[in-house]
């Protein structure tokens, strides 16, 4: 195999993408370092100039994924919301989108079993990522009389479990778990019932 001119900088990017092709193909541990290697046209001894094993390859995947995944969020959140209940719905959707659109990074952040906490730039990334979602659900509950307004923290994991059981039932073409109804729609109907029960949405509508 003929080896690709690599910088040292693009070296790191190019095992990166060659990580998430195999995660995509095969999940997370269906693959060695060496075919990580063989898919970015080098050899095996030059991952270790980067990477210490295949989990810290994958980390480097999730950590580029959540920065992506954070920028995503933001754009949802902050461009061309009429209201703070329309940010939040849009929140929502996005991580829908990004799941549907890059699901190797999807499975390395979320379904690979590394944490969050392997490293300092890992965990910074995906608490400014989730972040947003609880900033929208913090800003939404404002309109909910305090006595009844759960936590931001709470408000923000009911959604984002249920946009995570979502796509994962229904957004990744799992055999065995089709639906009638498109997943922004079951998403989107689910989030309506929930702030129905908080009272931010009016219940006729």
């Amino acid at each position: 195999m003929s080896k690709r001119g690599y910088h040292h900088g693009n070296l790191r990017k190019a095992l990166i993408t060659g990580c998430l092709t195999l995660i995509e193909k095969r999940g997370p541990t269906g693959f060695t370092l060496s075919e990580a290697a063989r898919e970015a046209g080098v050899t095996p001894a030059a991952v270790y100039r980067h990477f210490d094993g295949r989990e810290d390859l994958i980390a480097a995947a999730a950590q580029q994924g959540y920065e992506m995944f954070g920028d995503a969020m933001e754009d949802a959140y902050r461009n061309g919301a009429p209201s703070d209940l329309a940010a939040f719905e849009r929140t929502g959707r996005a991580y829908l989108t990004f799941a549907r659109d890059h699901p190797g990074y999807y499975i390395a952040m979320f379904e690979s079993g590394i944490s969050m906490h392997r490293s300092p730039e890992l965990h910074a990334a995906a608490t400014r990522a989730m972040g947003v979602l609880e900033k929208a659900a913090e800003e939404l509950g404002q309109h909910i009389p305090a006595d009844r307004r759960p936590p931001p923290q709470m408000f923000s994991a009911h959604i984002w479990a249920l946009s995570h059981g979502v796509v994962e039932l229904f957004a990744r073409g799992n055999p065995g778990t089709k639906s009638p109804f498109s997943p922004e729609d079951l998403l989107e109907s689910g989030i309506g019932i929930y702030l129905r029960g908080l009272g931010l949405i009016d219940p006729d509508k």
